[in-house]
């Protein structure tokens, strides 16, 4: 039976992805040796990490003055580093969902934060608008996909003051404007690579107006320095993530990206929301994630919920179950989840429902 990986992350990467790091590992570049032993120094390997910058630049159009890090710790680590690069007097962030919660978190050691505005009334269920950005303040933290709740910013924002963006779960979904942000980071482990390493995407000009001490590792001018090379690199995912950059350009770069995701995105939902078994955990439509499809059993089917699960699972739908703090289901369906996988789901869906 085939299986159809929803996981939300570690999740679905290209088959070219998986393949060729493979290979790599068995051996790499020709030296006799794997990827996963040979040095992070040697030409082989920096020549990965140069191509990985260079199609990064290519496939999100990053202007000269930006530098692409590779660095470990995930986007968890960012949280932390983005106040003790940036935080100088007061920082504003959207509140979205956990991510933006954790966010908030590590910012409030640093000093006040502004929390502009909120969608937790409503149990993250809808992306805020009608808020004012403040302008007395060092920047402005978004996340722009809540991979928990389904919902997902899909517009650069205009922003008085630097804007940071959490894209874990939505870099190279759909093309953006890269000059609309200051920074721009996230784990890799749903739309790039293998879990362990983190990308970071930043305007050199940013750093260094902050009168703080700043430790080596967590400080971002260290690592633009050595060029992701102060300590050991995350060697095995970076080169997956290579693979993957190579598979988005052979597919024609995020324009044709974005139009496959709308497709799947909108098919499921369309699915969804007619099927009467099943509601959307976020009503607006506009607020609605591409990449993290969230729903529940509908009014007077509660109890049918594992019953689904089970069946689904059974049927080789893998990783549907929603996350524990949202509850009922969750289908994750990144760049690598071919339309084919969502249309069987969708089948799923409708076979389930006519057996109720």
């Amino acid at each position: 039976m085939k299986k159809h990986n929803f996981y939300a992350g570690p999740s679905i990467l290209p088959q070219y992805t998986i393949d060729n790091t493979a290979k790599a590992i068995h051996e790499f570049a020709d030296m006799g040796l794997s990827l996963m032993e040979i040095s992070h120094r040697s030409k082989q390997f920096i020549a990965v990490v140069e191509e990985a910058q260079t199609l990064f630049r290519e496939l999100l159009n990053i202007p000269e003055d930006y530098s692409v890090l590779f660095l470990g710790g995930g986007a968890s680590l960012q949280f932390a580093m983005i106040p003790f690069n940036l935080f100088n007097k007061k920082a504003a962030y959207l509140n979205t969902g956990v991510w933006s919660k954790k966010a908030i978190k590590e910012a409030k050691m640093f000093g006040e934060v502004n929390v502009v505005a909120s969608s937790e009334d409503k149990n993250f269920s809808y992306i805020p608008r009608d808020y004012k950005i403040p302008t007395d303040v060092d920047y402005f933290h978004i996340t722009t996909n809540n991979t928990i709740y389904g919902t997902e910013i899909l517009e650069d924002l205009d922003s008085p003051v630097p804007l940071i963006a959490d894209m874990s779960s939505d870099i190279f979904s759909r093309p953006i404007d890269v000059k609309k942000y200051a920074v721009i980071y996230g784990g890799a482990q749903k739309n790039l690579a293998p879990a362990g390493v983190t990308f970071v995407i930043i305007k050199n000009d940013i750093l260094g107006k902050v009168e703080r001490q700043i430790p080596s590792m967590l400080n971002y001018k260290t690592h633009i320095d050595k060029e992701s090379m102060f300590n050991t690199p995350p060697v095995v995912p970076i080169f997956a993530a290579l693979q993957t950059l190579k598979w988005l350009k052979e597919k024609g770069g995020l324009a044709v990206m974005e139009k496959l995701n709308i497709e799947k995105a909108e098919i499921l939902y369309k699915e969804i929301d007619r099927n009467k078994m099943f509601k959307s955990n976020v009503p607006n439509p506009k607020d609605r994630s591409r990449m993290n499809v969230c729903f529940v059993m509908n009014d007077g089917f509660e109890d049918k919920e594992k019953a689904f699960i089970d069946f689904a699972t059974a049927k080789g739908m893998i990783g549907i179950k929603g996350h524990r703090d949202a509850g009922g289901f969750r289908a994750s369906i990144y760049n690598a989840m071919p339309i084919e996988s969502v249309k069987a789901f969708i089948e799923v869906m409708q076979e389930f429902e006519k057996q109720a």
